[in-house]
């Protein structure tokens, strides 16, 4: 089968695009934007792809057309698809029909850390010799791609709780139909599509309807909002993380990850490079899920030993005269205090100095202004990008005083934030795009001439 997909080259889409190759599907795509690294991921593995979504397109024929979420009602080729009646489906739904039916599906869910989370997940039972397939919003460092599909019956997949697409406003994860299910999180996001928790906890409600009772969710014991979403109805076992009486991570004198259950060692880990509390409840959570699939405690830990991480979180891109410029992908209030307070834990000693792009469409919207200030006040200086946002980023960010400065172009930040920066410094880069390719830059004004 031909199967042409819309706005391809977004992680979830591209993703989509190497499990359909790999299932011996003819593939092509379009998008606004084709650029590397997911241009050159599939046109490495024979994808063809076209720049825009122009109506000449549909001379391409494909058996059905894949449409992504990004792609909206007035989009040119959306438009002459549905004037002539063509087969198309989303992605989800794609994936649903054609990969994940008849597989054991392991979901990971929640506000933040997903993507981590589910790159431990697959890591683990990759280990275990589960070999199983996979689809993640991110580049697992052990594997070197966001997706792969394999005979397994094991297929653990990034549950996002964005929009289907243009005609199907459910969440993505509703098509899943997970056996195994994580929900690490649950706080206000996606303000341009959620009016607030409340509907975001209906959708969780809808994903937790659709596990089976044979199945197994496992939750974040601290999380309120994840507990009123079972309170609303729940039909299969609940295992809880981040609780005392259950499942909980602390760090020996040693290093490593030690495991308790109900307050007694259940295995431990001897090394584990992922600073901070987020990443130790990530592991946790994706060892627990595991545990399902028959992967005992001892031997999930004995591979997150090995884990190596996943691009863009918490990233070193490289050291300059004593600086090192680390990527992360935070871009919500309570990711951005969790990454600063991992770093600041790793070093206390250091400088922290912050460089922010509140580009994700909440933070586009300034839903979550207030609340920046407290999530930054780890830095010992912030240097935020504030280009085309329609409120006041100097005056929300005025309690941090001096200590932080609001810039609307990309060069005179890299210059104020290299020109700060002495031998010893971090600086962490935290945005949800490519900002502009700040992290070279910033190496480029570091190093001597």
């Amino acid at each position: 089968m031909h199967i042409h997909i819309l706005g391809i080259c977004g992680t979830f889409m591209g993703g989509i695009a190497l499990l359909a190759r790999e299932a011996g599907h003819r593939v092509t795509g379009c998008d606004a934007n084709v650029y590397p690294p997911m241009s050159t991921q599939l046109t490495a593995q024979g994808i063809d792809l076209v720049e825009g979504y122009g109506v000449d397109q549909i001379r391409l024929a494909p058996d059905l057309w894949v449409v992504g979420n990004a792609i909206s009602r007035g989009n040119p080729l959306l438009e002459a698809i549905l004037e002539r009646n063509l087969p198309y489906v989303s992605g989800p739904q794609w994936l649903a029909d054609n990969i994940l039916r008849g597989r054991w599906v392991l979901g990971v869910a929640g506000t933040h850390g997903k993507t981590t989370t589910t790159s431990m997940l697959a890591w683990i039972l990759d280990e275990a010799g589960l070999n199983p397939s996979f689809l993640i919003g991110g580049v697992p460092a052990g594997f070197g791609l966001s997706a792969r599909l394999t005979d397994s019956p094991f297929f653990v997949i990034e549950a996002d709780e964005y929009d289907t697409a243009f005609c199907d406003k459910r969440s993505k994860f509703v098509h899943y139909h997970p056996r195994t299910l994580v929900l690490n999180n649950l706080e206000f996001d996606h303000a341009d599509i959620f009016s607030g928790l409340a509907a975001i906890e209906t959708q969780f409600h809808h994903l937790v309807r659709t596990v089976p009772g044979n199945g197994l969710i496992v939750v974040n014991a601290q999380e309120t909002a994840l507990e009123r979403v079972l309170d609303r109805g729940c039909w299969t076992p609940v295992e809880r993380f981040n609780a005392t009486d259950g499942w909980s991570v602390t760090v020996p004198v040693q290093g490593g990850l030690e495991v308790l259950q109900a307050g007694r060692r259940a295995g431990q880990a001897s090394s584990f490079e992922l600073p901070g509390a987020h990443n130790r409840a990530n592991a946790l959570a994706a060892l627990l899920a595991a545990r399902h699939a028959g992967v005992p405690v001892d031997v999930g830990l004995h591979a997150l030993a090995t884990f190596q991480g996943v691009k863009r979180r918490l990233e070193v891109r490289g050291v300059a005269r004593g600086v090192t410029v680390i990527d992360d992908f935070a871009h919500h209030p309570t990711a951005v205090r969790a990454t600063l307070e991992a770093l600041h834990q790793c070093d206390p000693g250091s400088r922290l100095l912050a460089v922010l792009e509140p580009r994700s469409n909440t933070m586009k919207l300034g839903v979550m202004a207030a609340q920046l200030p407290s999530s930054l006040e780890l830095a010992d200086r912030v240097f935020c990008y504030a280009s085309n946002l329609g409120w006041d980023v100097a005056a929300a960010l005025a309690p941090l005083g001096e200590k932080a400065a609001v810039f609307d172009t990309i060069g005179p930040l890299v210059a104020s934030a290299a020109a700060e920066a002495r031998a010893g410094d971090r600086i962490v880069v935290m945005s949800n795009g490519g900002f502009e390719d700040v992290h070279e830059r910033l190496l480029q004004a570091l190093s001597p001439h």
